[in-house]
């Protein structure tokens, strides 16, 4: 798996999106250009692996029935009314949403559960509805195609191989700034939908806020980052600041129904985090009861399991790490097996054979323009597992790298039969019950106040309105 592997951790339209297979964005395409893709039914083949990718459709029939409703609200007050949508609950616990070209929408359970009401979840699906009806991917297909024949034509046909290259960096940099620029279209043409469907058009910025707030809670970092010249997505407090003075420009706060009530009533008890099944993450470890295996990473990197793969990245995306199992035949070495499974090259004299925890393992580093890659191999029992670390520009991720690996341990029996899925339970504050109060019911790994908050969109030292429902994590 080379950089662009690494790159998608925080990829996404939503949210910390890691894992994401595919991110709408692209630019606006000039009239007389030729178009090769465009808007059509979707392959059901294609769409029954994509659900399959994010660990299939969660069934929930109350919580699909609301997003059906509110997308076919959301459908009537958009600009292209006729045109057809269909949204799918995925069982992911990654906090996400993505739309194909085609009209199909994809929400996860992990967004749903981040969402406070009904106007928070409408405004993402707002945000998706707007990149289809802008056709933005279609826009981006045809300039990302447009730039790559540019700088082959310059590469190959006029044999100018260093001009090439550059137009390719340039063109990299321009379509990362383009797509960010139709993030933040999508995000006011979103506003204008959600208010148009009578939902609360602050819905947005509050959704925002409660997104930069959990990946700030999971980094333990500051929010408000910004990205880089190669991020695809706005810095999330440069979209709150968007849709928050677009929802000024259609009225003052107070307008439209947020419907908290009836939308907590949809997702109550609905899966919360991972599943047990498939490993799980505990604030900085990953536990893996089927695989009997467990690791922790370094602090200030924050996890995601996807269905294929363990997924982290710093807050500035400075740093990132991926660990999967790969196929191994019985008899083939290592360092064949690094060497297979990574498509960039590797540098021939940092390959290291050494026992850790008792386990084989071969190291091996690989260097690309902007990134430093550790790698290693590493075999535990009859399994094969892959852990890379990657730091950007001339840092050395080494020190940090060999800790992580050191740390992969065999679970504890005893730990893995704890381990049981959570799920969100929505609760009535009594009267003069506190926040404090309630977050002391929330099985949660650690800061079980701070998660609450952020759930229910609180701030710390807010009140509990008494009748009021809340978001609790439990068994």
């Amino acid at each position: 798996m080379a950089l662009a592997g690494l790159a998608a951790v925080l990829g996404g339209c939503a949210g910390d999106q890691t894992g994401t297979i595919l991110a709408p964005a692209a630019i606006s395409v000039p009239t007389q250009a030729p178009l090769t893709t465009g808007r059509r039914v979707a392959d059901e083949a294609d769409h029954a692996k994509l659900v399959a990718s994010f660990g299939g459709e969660y069934r929930a029939p109350a919580t699909l029935r609301l997003l059906t409703e509110i997308t076919d609200r959301l459908v009537r007050a958009s600009e292209r009314p006729e045109e057809p949508y269909a949204v799918t609950l995925l069982d992911s616990a990654v906090v996400n949403a993505f739309a194909l070209p085609s009209g199909r929408l994809y929400v996860t359970r992990g967004l749903v559960a981040l969402a406070s009401d009904s106007s928070e979840v409408a405004a993402v699906l707002a945000h998706e509805i707007a990149h289809v009806t802008l056709r933005h991917a279609t826009a981006r297909t045809e300039m990302a195609l447009r730039s790559q024949l540019v700088s082959r034509v310059v590469a190959d046909v006029l044999n100018d191989p260093a001009t090439g290259a550059q137009m390719e960096s340039q063109s990299k940099v321009t379509l990362a700034r383009f797509s960010r620029d139709q993030e933040l279209e999508a995000d006011a043409a979103g506003v204008k939908t959600l208010a148009g469907a009578g939902f609360d058009p602050f819905g947005a910025a509050r959704f925002l806020t409660a997104l930069n707030r959990t990946l700030a809670l999971k980094t333990g970092t500051g929010s408000g980052a910004e990205p880089d010249m190669l991020a695809t997505h706005p810095g999330t407090v440069e979209r709150i600041t968007l849709v928050t003075r677009a929802a000024r420009r259609i009225g003052a706060p107070g307008l439209g129904v947020d419907e908290r009530a009836r939308f907590l009533a949809a997702i109550d008890g609905i899966a919360y985090g991972d599943n047990p099944g498939d490993g799980m993450v505990r604030g900085s470890r990953f536990l893996h009861p089927s695989l009997g295996i467990a690791f922790e990473v370094p602090d200030g990197i924050a996890i995601e399991n996807t269905r294929n793969a363990v997924l982290g990245t710093t807050r500035d995306g400075s740093k990132r790490l991926l660990f999967d199992q790969v196929e191994s035949s019985a008899g083939r070495s290592l360092e064949d097996v690094l060497k297979a499974t990574w498509n960039d090259g590797i540098d021939a004299g940092t390959i290291e054979n050494r026992i850790v925890g008792g386990r084989p393992a071969v190291f091996a580093v690989s260097k690309g323009k902007d990134w430093t890659f550790r790698l290693v191999a590493i075999r535990v029992g009859e399994n094969t597992y892959r852990m890379i670390m990657a730091a950007k520009g001339s840092a050395d991720p080494d020190a940090a790298f060999r800790r992580w690996v050191d740390s992969l341990s065999s679970l504890d029996p005893d730990e893995a039969r704890a381990l049981k899925p959570l799920h969100l339970r929505v609760v009535t504050a009594s009267s003069g019950e506190t926040a404090e109060q309630l977050a002391t019911r929330m099985v949660a790994p650690d800061r079980a106040l701070d998660r609450f908050l952020v759930l229910n969109g609180l701030d710390r030292g807010g009140a509990v309105k008494s009748g009021q429902g809340y978001k609790l994590i439990g068994e």
